[in-house]
């Protein structure tokens, strides 16, 4: 798994070691987000849009909007999704890696979200494989 500058040792747990603290936190899910871009090592990948499917979980309290119904006490996943569709179309990232990166510092940069977890899958990278990704967990 690449680290990035602005990755702590924290941040690093992997899929199923999530301590308690965000174990027992809400949970926003974007689920199969669909969107072309530049990524891949090839010649032709570097000139040709490709699909690639991100799953994204946003760690938050969302007590306070669950109680006012309000969204200016919750995280607006709308606009969390804009910034991702726009980063990732514009985007022609070599790794996957990279680009799942570029998705968890959107992600972490809203002030109430304290994890993520974000997964990018390239479908159809592999002969004989549906789908090939990478998963990160990361905290504040």
């Amino acid at each position: 798994m690449s680290m990035g500058a602005d990755t702590s040792l924290r941040g690093l747990m992997g899929p199923n070691m999530e301590d308690k603290t965000f174990a027992a936190m809400d949970r926003i899910h974007i689920t199969d987000l669909r969107v072309s871009c530049i990524i891949g090592l090839n010649d032709w990948e570097r000139t040709t849009k490709q699909d690639v499917v991100i799953n994204i979980c946003l760690y938050a309290d969302l007590s306070k909007a669950a109680q006012s119904d309000n969204i200016a006490d919750s995280i607006d996943y709308r606009q969390i999704k804009k910034r991702v569709v726009e980063e990732v179309q514009q985007s022609s990232f070599k790794l996957i890696e990279a680009l799942a990166n570029a998705v968890v510092r959107i992600c972490l940069s809203h002030a109430a979200v304290q994890a993520v977890r974000v997964k990018v899958e390239k479908p159809g990278a592999l002969r004989y494989a549906r789908t090939v990704g990478v998963e990160f967990f990361r905290t504040k």
